[in-house]
């Protein structure tokens, strides 16, 4: 029934639950000690447990944390948690809220980076080099929070016009994609919220610059190729990507960037066609390399294509990138599509974690220091670890099939976790899969 790819220890879901934990062991938890805990005495649930409960919430796809917090009390829910997460303990909703909130989001990083390693020992990586053995790598800000009442010493304000005063998360998003692959490989996200101690707001700018600089530290031969918006098409960001040597294709537009448009209007560019008969679609491609990006950087010189896309109803398109990457007559398609993949942190990335069942959308809590973050590192933790078992898993792939769409799936392992004992994943997928004959599932008698 499994293939070989189910072999992937390193990559099964046993094998990144059990590097996660190891991982949240040595988390340091600033309300191990009397003086420091919230209800006035030593705690009595690890800080790991209430972590991989976080996790556990996502991973299920709990609606909520009361819901999570109210299950949690069967017997039979306590075995699975405790089979297929090594929860000795599940907190409660509100104790989790509490002990999460003093965790430095900046201890999610280990795991996400440990995840990324496996997938790269295990050859999963090199399936998404594209160009000239470069990986494209996609980020782009969204908010996680927003309230005109809550919020907590690390929220951004936002003051309006009306007076209006209201506080916000954002957060930035970075996923390694492939044209050709549905599935994204997330990098640890940045948050976007006010440093310790300072009175002004964090930017997405800032926090790129800040994730960029932590991934080059943690990948220094990595070969990639950032895809980014037209806010990016700036000398400041573009020299920071220079000095790491990351390579880029980003979005640029004629209002954004007028000196550079004004100067190709000038100058005649090299022409392309490109046709897919079989949808009916035509490119036509106009290129220039070597030209200065505005006239307060006329020395960082960039090439700039343009694509005018028609399709087969004669509807048309036009789309423009800057690379540092020299165009040719054989890469101008390429070089498209690269580009375009930008889209997959948002339709692969924020929309499925806002429309298939992660309840991105839906406040978990926002606690008084760092809970709100937390609890969106755990998020984009527990999708890390689902689209490598898409990926890499054939029992999750088989169950996933047979379930017909992940909703779907994500309803059929929730409802079997609540209703019967479960001794691995192994089970739990071929249950989906093939049916409980041969399957350890165990239903609640009591």
């Amino acid at each position: 029934m499994a293939t070989k790819q189910s072999l992937k220890k390193h990559l099964s879901i046993e094998g990144l639950l059990s590097a996660t934990r190891k991982i949240f062991s040595s988390v340091k938890d600033p309300l191990n000690s009397p003086e420091k805990d919230p209800r006035g005495k030593k705690t009595q649930i690890p800080l790991v447990d209430c972590l991989m409960s976080g996790l556990a919430v996502f991973g299920l796809k709990f609606p909520s944390l009361f819901q999570f917090s109210n299950d949690r009390e069967a017997e039979i829910t306590k075995h699975n948690l405790k089979t297929l997460y090594k929860i000795e303990h599940a907190p409660c909703d509100t104790y989790m809220r509490e002990r999460l909130d003093e965790v430095d989001p900046k201890e999610m990083r280990k795991a996400f980076t440990t995840i990324f390693a496996r997938a790269q020992r295990d050859k999963v990586l090199e399936d998404y080099q594209y160009l000239y053995g470069h990986y494209l790598l996609l980020n782009d800000g969204t908010g996680v929070f927003e309230s005109d009442t809550v919020h907590c010493k690390n929220c951004c304000v936002k003051e309006h016009k009306d007076g209006r005063i209201s506080y916000y998360h954002q957060v930035l998003g970075a996923v390694i994609a492939h044209p050709d692959k549905k599935e994204v490989l997330p990098i640890c996200p940045e948050p976007i919220m006010k440093r310790d101690g300072s009175k002004k707001n964090d930017c997405e700018r800032n926090a790129s610059k800040r994730l960029l600089e932590d991934f080059r530290r943690e990948h220094p031969h990595l070969k990639v190729i950032l895809c980014e918006d037209a806010l990016a098409a700036n000398g400041p960001h573009l020299e920071l990507l220079k000095k790491l040597n990351i390579r880029f294709i980003v979005n640029v537009k004629p209002d954004g960037n007028k000196s550079l448009f004004d100067w190709v209007s000038k100058i005649k560019g090299t022409e392309v066609i490109k046709k897919d008969k079989k949808k009916g679609i035509s490119w036509v491609f106009t290129f220039h390399n070597d030209i200065p990006l505005n006239d307060t950087y006329p020395n960082l010189l960039v090439n700039l294509l343009i694509c005018k896309e028609t399709l087969a109803d004669g509807t048309t398109k036009t789309f423009t990138w800057i690379t540092d990457i020299k165009i040719t007559e054989s890469n101008v398609y390429d070089l498209m599509r690269g580009g375009r993949t930008r889209w997959k942190i948002e339709n692969e990335t924020f929309n499925t974690l806002k429309n298939q069942g992660y309840q991105f959308e839906h406040n978990f809590g926002h606690g008084n220091k760092n809970l709100n973050m937390v609890f969106t590192m755990l998020m984009f933790l527990a999708f890390a670890i689902d689209q490598l078992q898409q990926i890499s898993c054939a029992f999750f792939q088989a169950a996933l099939k047979k379930a017909g769409s992940r909703i779907a799936l994500w309803q059929k392992i929730k409802s079997l976790f609540t209703t019967y004992y479960i001794n691995s994943w192994q089970d739990l997928f071929e249950s989906i899969a093939f049916g409980h004959k041969g399957a350890q599932l165990a239903p609640d008698t009591s």
